[in-house]
């Protein structure tokens, strides 16, 4: 493998499968060197080897869970040691959850607010000094659908994505004329893990089908490159957003509780 000093760096988190993994190959395939993150050690190793010999690119491996509140300074620190600059921060780790608020399990809700939210504003405050100085450098906050309404049965994870757009929106202005931009990446339903994980494989928006992981991650990839604020990829899930602007809150809220509804959610007759 030919090295190049000069190749930029992304860190790319939550990168062992779904949408984080194709936005590694993303940037492998545009020339970037990665730093993969995610829980899970051999998948990552597997990751990285898999990337390295179809992009002739570098790409190291960072295990965390970011769901520990430790993490994202430990993370930091290390890409410190090794003294690596990172020119794209891809904060992509999430996870979603469903059911009643009141039943819900308040360890798996805390997680999850632990790593949709504070990891994500942790890391970006890390890492975002370095490239304030250098005046260069690219966020991507990965939000969904689910940012631009309120989602009962989902209503913690719901909120957590409409904080990353807020989030990504506010700090992109503040750094008009920096060199540095934010950008926040808000797909709809994905074909990944992450519905069998949150619990949703029935809900009827996601029994419609969804996009392709590799679609969103290029959808993503394009809006960073070209500094856009915001990008919600698929013309369905466009319309959809679009349409939301129509309705009042109370029916924006009672539709999007119908479209995540799963046979065991509460006010569905199961």
């Amino acid at each position: 493998m030919i090295m190049e000093l000069n190749r930029p760096n992304a860190l790319v988190t939550g990168a062992s499968g779904g949408i984080g993994y194709e936005l590694g190959r993303e940037f492998a395939r545009n020339g970037f060197d990665l730093a993969l993150v995610a829980r899970n050690q051999a998948r990552l190793a597997e990751v990285a080897r898999e990337l390295e010999g179809q992009f002739d690119i570098r790409a190291v491996i960072l295990p965390a869970d970011l769901s520990d509140p430790e993490a994202p300074a430990e993370l930091f620190r290390e890409t410190q040691r090794r003294s690596m600059a990172v020119d794209a921060l891809v904060n992509n780790a999430g996870f979603g959850d469903s059911g009643a608020f009141a039943a819900c399990d308040w360890e798996i809700q805390r997680q999850m607010m632990q790593l949709n939210i504070v990891s994500l504003v942790q890391l970006t405050r890390l890492f975002l000094p370095v490239m304030l100085e250098r005046r260069k450098g690219r966020i991507l906050n990965v939000g969904s659908t689910a940012s631009f309404a309120p989602v009962p049965n989902m209503c913690v994870y719901g909120a957590t994505k409409a904080f990353v757009l807020s989030f990504s929106d506010a700090l992109r202005a503040e750094l008009q004329g920096t060199g540095v931009t934010v950008t926040a990446l808000c797909p709809g339903v994905t074909s990944t893990r992450f519905a069998e994980r949150a619990k949703t494989e029935n809900a009827l928006l996601v029994r419609f089908g969804g996009m392709t992981a590799a679609d969103v991650a290029r959808a993503g990839y394009d809006a960073l490159a070209k500094g856009k604020a915001r990008v919600v990829p698929g013309w369905l899930n466009r319309l959809m957003i679009a349409s939301l602007r129509l309705g009042s809150r109370n029916t924006v809220t009672r539709l999007s509780g119908r479209l995540m509804r799963t046979p065991r959610s509460p006010g569905n007759g199961a």
